[in-house]
């Protein structure tokens, strides 16, 4: 399956994964990274459709910092 568009590089997904694991040795399979990625990938643009669907209900012109912080509550409950 060719994947297009942007996504989250394997190494970076483990080093956000290993910056909160308690046991320095705990080790993440490739299947797993690669599904934190796309999970990551789905809430980024998850969070900026709501971010713009505020905007628009606010009638603004642009997406501000202030939208998705309007947002972030209810899209962090549905994850």
């Amino acid at each position: 399956m060719e994947e297009t568009g942007a996504a989250f590089r394997k190494e970076l997904v483990s080093k956000l994964l290993h910056l909160h694991f308690k046991d320095k040795k705990t080790k993440v399979s490739g299947d797993a990274l690669q599904l934190m990625a796309e999970l990551l990938k789905i809430f980024v643009v998850e969070a900026a459709i709501r971010s713009v669907r505020q905007a628009q209900a606010e009638e603004l012109d642009h997406v501000d910092v202030e939208q998705l912080e309007k947002v972030l509550p209810q899209l962090l409950l549905d994850f």
